[in-house]
């Protein structure tokens, strides 16, 4: 298998990865730069992944009208503009717009790259190439909060978004001369119809379960929104089904291993989305750590994730698909409520230690996820299989976002304490067992899904053959 062009694609990831876990880190001090509270600043977070969810669905149809290559370049740059206003934004408004432009480029770049790479690899490579693919991603959650942290304690957080612009100028040249070339223009026109329903569906949702707590705007406002990204989504799902080519293909659901592999994983991230919001707010918030020491902290996951990357392609061709799946969920769900029990008593290498074996186990179940999605499709379902996992993906971590800082509203307004470590018990345990129920469509998964592409049973199914009568 070719490692430079996963490699190369990974920029992408690592820049948002980056991004992603600096921003968690950095909370408390760019919201009180700008007057807000950490809390009502979860909104930068969520119109992120509202970007996301708005413009991922439009991806497919622009690598194949313009070109992957092209469009890939494109959405670095976007991506570091929108870096680079966040850096001087100076109030809320202006941060959440910023954070929107950059959703935007996000909206590009991972799932083109991913498609790249799909089209681009045998299905008995894809374990592989999905590792490979994450690997350098993972480094910026290794190195994001101790990096964000120091930064952000000892110099300023603007400079927290700058260290994008030096990798995304190095991204865009570097995939310009690496990565081959792939034409556009072979592309059906586009489904505008659907575009627009799905946008309101995708950003009514979300939007409307992060702000529906917010102290900065009236819960009317989320209620409104979330009633309106409803009616959208059941527009959009008739639609869908009524129509030639629509902008995301719903009848992908019909193969169930597609759709076992997009569910489970959606309900599991909404679990990982809400740690990392939670994890450095409990640090700092609870414990009175600064945003350095919690960047320490919490970068241990990381550690984890990585060396799961030498090992994920042995463990499904052991095992299989839907064994790795249920041990990663089990594991994972029940170490995400294990942080509930952390205390500022708690010596720091049981966190560490813990933290760990959570990142592994999430990175198992990702890996593995990940490659199911396309496991059982033909080529041509590729674009459409790509788009649809990565809104899922986008919007299930944002409602994540949401769901951790309605839980923590929640916990005030029941109790009437300022939010503290109980109230991040009471988040921690709520969210591991909604992570937890990912377990149910993965026990409807055959136990020979994907076999193909993890290679289990695989040399014993052919032994069996040769071993029948005239073989």
């Amino acid at each position: 298998m070719n490692r430079t062009i996963p490699l190369i694609l990974a920029v992408a990831l690592f820049m948002e990865q980056m991004d992603s876990t600096v921003i968690a880190t950095s909370l408390p001090a760019i919201a009180a730069d700008i007057g807000t509270s950490p809390i009502t600043l979860k909104l930068a977070l969520t119109s992120y992944f509202v970007a996301l969810a708005i413009f991922i669905p439009i991806s497919g149809w622009m690598a194949d009208r313009f070109g992957a290559k092209r469009v890939f370049r494109i959405a670095i740059g976007v991506f570091v503009v929108g870096s680079i206003f966040c850096a001087f934004a100076n109030s809320l408004e202006a941060f959440v717009g910023s954070r929107f432009l950059q959703g935007m480029g996000g909206a590009m770049m991972t799932p083109v790259g991913r498609l790249v790479l799909v089209r681009a690899t045998r299905r008995d490579q894809l374990v592989s190439a999905m590792a490979w693919l994450t690997v350098p991603a993972l480094i910026g959650p290794l190195i994001g909060p101790p990096v964000g942290g120091f930064i952000t304690t000892y110099f300023t957080w603007h400079w927290i978004f700058l260290i994008n612009v030096p990798i995304g100028v190095l991204g865009i040249i570097v995939a310009g001369r690496v990565l081959p070339e792939m034409p556009g223009g072979i592309a059906a026109p586009i489904d505008w119809r659907g575009f627009t329903l799905a946008a309101l569906a995708a950003a009514g949702i979300v939007f409307g379960l992060s702000v529906v707590s917010l102290p900065a705007l009236p819960p009317v406002v989320g209620v409104a929104t979330l009633v309106i990204g409803t009616v959208a989504s059941v527009l959009y799902v008739r639609h869908s089904r009524a129509t030639l080519s629509p902008i995301l293909d719903l009848r992908l659901f019909d193969n169930p291993v597609p759709r076992i592999a997009i569910l489970s994983g959606s309900i599991f991230r909404i679990g990982v989305g809400a740690t990392p919001f939670l994890l450095p707010l409990m640090f700092q918030l609870a414990f009175g750590l600064d945003a350095f020491q919690s960047g320490l902290l919490t970068f241990a996951s990381a550690i984890g994730a990585i060396s799961l990357k030498f090992f994920a392609t042995r463990a499904l061709r052991a095992f299989g698909f839907r064994t790795v799946l249920l041990i990663a969920v089990i594991g994972g769900a029940s170490l995400i409520a294990v942080n509930g029990f952390f205390t500022p008593a708690t010596p720091y290498a049981v966190i560490i230690g813990t933290l760990i074996v959570a990142g592994f186990l999430r990175s198992l179940f990702f890996t593995s996820n990940n490659a199911l999605v396309f496991a059982e499709i033909d080529d041509s379902q590729a674009s459409q299989a790509t788009a649809i996992a990565a809104v899922s993906q986008q919007i299930s971590i944002a409602l994540g976002v949401a769901v951790a800082g309605m839980l923590l509203e929640a916990h005030h307004l029941w109790t009437g304490e300022p939010i503290g470590l109980d109230a991040f018990s009471f988040a921690f345990f709520a969210v591991g067992g909604l992570a937890a129920l990912a377990i149910l469509p993965i026990l409807g998964l055959s136990h020979t899904a994907g076999r193909t592409v993890s290679g289990h049973g695989l040399t014993r199914h052919k032994d069996d053959q040769a071993s029948l009568p005239g073989a």
